[in-house]
């Protein structure tokens, strides 16, 4: 079974990221704040993040900068890291991608959208 780890404080938009992903066959960790997220994804092997950009302590960007950097060269087997966030303006999605997210989905969270951009992204790291 597929690991993800769903970094998110929010509850109602942590319930739906896990009903969605288990449908999908991904057993599911989560965390409340950047921080648990950075120290699980050290110690865990993960098929896939979701990274909420607006968390308490550390936010989604920094925390995705700190679990990069910790990361062996070259990417191969580093999980996808796909942001979840209500940002909408211009040059956001940029600022998110250098932070080294490989993706980005806008809430409100559409179910359909979400598993097309999981599909893309692990497909693009496949190659």
């Amino acid at each position: 079974m597929k690991k993800a780890l769903i970094v998110e404080d929010n509850p109602d938009n942590l319930r739906l990221m896990t009903y969605i992903l288990q449908r999908e066959d991904y057993e599911i960790l989560s965390a409340e704040d950047g921080e648990q997220g950075v120290q699980i994804a050290a110690d865990t092997k993960l098929d896939l993040i979701i990274m909420d950009i607006m968390l308490p302590g550390i936010d989604g960007m920094e925390s995705t900068r700190r679990i990069r950097a910790s990361e062996p060269e070259g990417n191969k087997g580093n999980p996808p890291i796909i942001a979840m966030t209500s940002y909408a303006m211009r040059g956001d999605r940029e600022k998110i991608l250098a932070a080294g997210c490989n993706g980005y989905i806008e809430k409100p969270v559409d179910p359909l959208r979400v598993m097309t951009e999981i599909k893309k992204i692990i497909q693009k790291e496949k190659i």
